[in-house]
């Protein structure tokens, strides 16, 4: 019975430590492009300053390009902006990342070159 129990905690354990080096990421490089967990293409606004710690895209321009949010930052190039709203926004590099409203699955990058101010960002 003793080693039944010390092999099904052993189980447990590996099991545990397979869950703990998923990636949970809310941003993937697929190529050669950040994308959100969900596959979809994410692109950085000229107009926001990087490292400004805030997001000039809010009102209809967020309709247009919602923004990645998050509450936290998941590595050393990202950090969390604060929005006009008060919500918190992911950010690469200082700066903040969006979605595109018409990009329809994963992989399109119809947001390129919007209005010459509209850029995939790019690890």
């Amino acid at each position: 019975m003793k080693k039944l129990i010390s092999m099904t905690t052993l189980v447990a354990a590996i099991a545990l430590a397979g869950c703990a080096t998923m990636d949970n990421s809310p941003v993937k490089t697929m190529d050669g492009v950040l994308v959100g967990a969900n596959g979809m293409t994410l692109y950085t606004f000229d107009r926001d300053v990087a490292g400004s710690g805030k997001s000039v895209c809010n009102g209809p321009c967020a309709t247009n390009w919602p923004p990645l949010m998050a509450s936290k930052a998941p590595g050393a190039d990202y950090s969390v902006v604060t929005r006009d709203d008060g919500k918190t926004q992911l950010a690469y590099k200082g700066k903040p990342l969006y979605y595109w409203a018409k990009d329809a699955k994963p992989g399109d990058k119809t947001g390129d070159g919007v209005n010459q101010v509209w850029r995939t960002a790019r690890p």
